[in-house]
């Protein structure tokens, strides 16, 4: 009986796994001490909101295959993101509305994102002008920086098998 109730689920496993990894590379002080990335809350959600988007991103491109994993990596940024709200003494009617402004911000962007990819590198700076930097005045080398960053990424993961990211493994590019 107890053995049900511990039993540990592989892909739980890996989404937490990739997760983590997702995490750490939004959290490398290199963004937020040489590129402007405001070191805030603000900030750190929008790092992990970018690299969220380049995990979705990924994902995407075999959505028939992917789509229950990508579900369960935005329910756990999602449970993530309330329990750090808690954590920081946010109450409970507090957690919910700034979850819900989470949420719009998150869905805002990952759109914003998309739609600059399609449409070039003015757009994509733009995009990262607005949300990544949209609470500080960034110098244009870092919005050059960032947008490099995220074309590379998204062709560093291009290159990575889906079954190995999907096991909670995935290399970002340096």
């Amino acid at each position: 009986m107890f053995r049900k109730l511990f039993r540990r689920d592989s892909e739980s496993d890996a989404v937490h796994d990739l997760y983590a990894c997702l995490i750490e590379q939004a959290r490398h002080k290199d963004f937020y001490e040489n590129h402007s990335v405001p070191d805030s809350l603000d900030g750190r959600f929008d790092m992990i909101t970018l690299h969220m988007f380049l995990v979705l991103h990924r994902l995407k491109t075999e959505k028939e295959t992917t789509e229950s994993f990508s579900q369960k990596l935005f329910d756990l940024m999602f449970y993530d993101m309330d329990l750090s709200l808690r954590e920081m003494g946010v109450g409970d009617v507090g957690v919910g509305k700034r979850v819900k402004a989470m949420l719009q911000g998150f869905y805002g962007r990952l759109a914003a994102y998309e739609d600059a990819l399609q449409q070039g590198e003015k757009s994509l700076e733009d995009a990262l002008v607005r949300n990544l930097y949209g609470t500080i005045e960034a110098d244009q080398t870092s919005v050059q920086y960032m947008r490099e960053y995220l074309i590379g990424q998204i062709e560093c993961l291009k290159e990575q098998d889906i079954a190995q990211i999907m096991s909670g493994r995935i290399t970002f590019c340096t």
